[in-house]
């Protein structure tokens, strides 16, 4: 649309205004421009146009926002109903949890009270066990003094009746050895008198009784092979003289033997060799009871009758005498021990001892109120 098209001629009969021949009378007035108008009118709807476009875009986002804020207000709403389900599921699980925890504090605190009470016992228990062991301590102590003493006293008759010093010695050493297991120091003393009196009986001892038995067991067996003197055998050396065939010829009949005094039973060979095993029997009799005196007493006839029956020439007799003298050498009477003081003492300390209160009884006694 141009300036030209909007001429006031143009616009009255598109108005409906009336002509000029329909007012015959009226003057005509000045016509005034009309574009003005238009132009303002124009603006007018271009205005309204754009604030209907503005307001039906705006409406448009509104619409728009309007469905994403529903989308995110369902989706945050979702969220909230998440995080409100998996807030109600923690919470589920604090309670749970502090249930627990609850319940974990309590058996804490019974299974301090356990232990506690268990270490109560304990301790009670090895106050137990502490009295049981010095009990049982004092026991063995008291066992290992009654042995010693029985040791003691079985060592001193020994002694005493068969002056057996070896088995005297043995008992005596076994007494101090048992003494030395008791743990009270206060017999210390009674084992010193006790290896003092084990020593005497060591230095006094003669010889093994079971070796000596073997020397006189094995003369015995000697003697058989011990040959008699030359005299009392006959003469066996051949001769072809005239005077040793008459000598043989009157040997069968007539028989003359020198006995040196000797009484006529024992010349016989066979009985001189039982008189003096006889005697070794007894030697080894007095060994057996332990009789020294009597031993020696036999092993003296025994070396008579070998210096009267038997060939001193023989190597073996030499032999046989030495042995003799031997065995008489080792069954020479010692020094005898006086035995007795460590047993004494032993019975003295104990006595004190028994007098002594013991702990337990004297423990009481002095918690006691008067």
């Amino acid at each position: 649309m141009s300036q030209d098209d909007l001429t006031p001629e143009r616009m009255v009969p598109s108005m409906g205004m009336p002509s000029n021949t329909d007012r015959p009378g009226r003057s005509t007035p000045p016509t005034r421009p009309a574009g003005g108008a238009l132009a303002l009118a124009l603006l007018l709807a271009l205005i309204a146009i754009i604030g209907v476009g503005y307001v039906a875009w705006r409406q448009w986002q509104l619409l728009h926002i309007n469905a994403k804020a529903l989308t995110t207000t369902a989706t945050l709403e979702q969220r909230v109903n998440a995080m409100e389900h998996t807030l109600s599921g923690t919470t589920s699980q604090s309670s749970v949890l502090l249930q627990r925890l609850n319940d974990a504090d309590e058996v804490n605190r019974s299974l301090r009270e356990e232990l506690l009470s268990q270490d109560q016992r304990v301790r009670d228990l090895e106050e137990a066990v502490g009295k049981l062991s010095e009990k049982t301590l004092s026991g063995q102590d008291a066992m290992r003094l009654d042995e010693t003493e029985a040791l003691l006293r079985m060592g001193a008759e020994r002694y005493n009746l068969f002056h057996d010093a070896q088995g005297a010695a043995q008992a005596f050493a076994l007494a101090s050895q048992t003494l030395a297991g008791v743990t009270d120091d206060a017999f210390n003393g009674v084992r010193q008198s006790i290896d003092a009196e084990h020593e005497a009986l060591v230095k006094s001892q003669t010889a093994d009784p079971e070796q000596l038995l073997d020397s006189v067991m094995a003369l015995r067996n000697d003697l058989p092979t011990w040959p008699l003197k030359p005299l009392d055998e006959p003469t066996t050396q051949a001769s072809t003289s005239v005077w040793a065939r008459f000598r043989r010829a009157l040997y069968s009949v007539i028989q003359i033997h020198r006995d040196n005094g000797a009484p006529v039973d024992i010349a016989d060979a066979r009985i001189a060799r039982e008189l003096v095993a006889l005697d070794l029997a007894q030697a080894q009799a007095g060994l057996l009871a332990w009789d020294n005196d009597a031993s020696a007493a036999a092993l003296k006839r025994a070396d008579a009758g070998l210096d009267a029956q038997f060939d001193p020439q023989s190597p073996a007799l030499q032999q046989a005498h030495q042995r003799i003298a031997t065995l008489l050498t080792q069954l020479k009477p010692a020094i005898p021990v006086k035995l007795g003081a460590a047993l004494g003492e032993l019975r003295n300390l104990r006595a004190v001892h028994a007098l002594k209160p013991s702990p337990d009884t004297a423990a009481p006694s002095n918690g006691a109120k008067p």
